[in-house]
């Protein structure tokens, strides 16, 4: 008696940890869809934004396929359950993100593109469009952190490499976005 009342003590540890391992998977994957959702809004209003950009920035055009590129690349399909495709998504984003600021820098220099009105709210929805992007990726950051610690932690981590559950990747920014910001460098 004292046996069975031991396996189903360990069945029910063993039971209490896959489903928070399961749980928490599932919320890192929520997170992650939340991104993508908001990078669609982004992909869907990028290309109202280069065609009113196109108009004034004929000559600009190097500007305009490196923001189409990063599009493309960052909106393509791919394994939310491989860490690795994981990971190169949310570089392509932050790619798509650079390439948007240099767009937006460069339509500086065209005073008529710079105060036309429909250029003017394309860009405030873009800046409101990556603020609701940033906070995805911190709720994603959130729930990964979260999931990392029940894949690394015992007896959690026994149950997740049994299972195959493997941590993501965080969203991080590049080491250029990490340094002070000069304001020297604006005036």
């Amino acid at each position: 008696m004292a046996l069975l009342i031991g396996l189903l003590a360990i069945a029910g540890i063993f039971y209490y940890f896959y489903l928070r391992l399961i749980k928490q998977r599932n919320y890192a994957l929520e997170a992650l869809s939340s991104i993508d959702v908001q990078l669609k809004k982004r992909h869907d209003l990028v290309p109202n934004i280069l065609k009113i950009a196109k108009k004034f920035m004929e000559h600009e055009d190097a500007v305009l396929t490196k923001v189409t590129q990063m599009r493309t690349i960052s909106a393509s399909d791919y394994d939310k359950t491989n860490p690795e495709e994981v990971a190169q998504h949310l570089e392509a984003s932050k790619q798509l993100q650079s390439a948007m600021m240099n767009l937006f820098a460069v339509a500086e220099n065209y005073p008529d593109l710079k105060s036309q009105e429909t250029m003017v709210r394309a860009q405030e929805t873009y800046e409101e469009v990556e603020g609701h992007i940033s906070a995805a990726r911190r709720f994603y950051n959130s729930a990964v952190t979260d999931l990392k610690n029940l894949v690394e932690i015992f007896p959690s981590s026994m149950i997740a490499n049994m299972l195959g559950i493997k941590a993501m990747p965080y969203f991080e920014v590049d080491e250029a976005e990490r340094k002070p910001v000069d304001a020297a460098d604006y005036l």
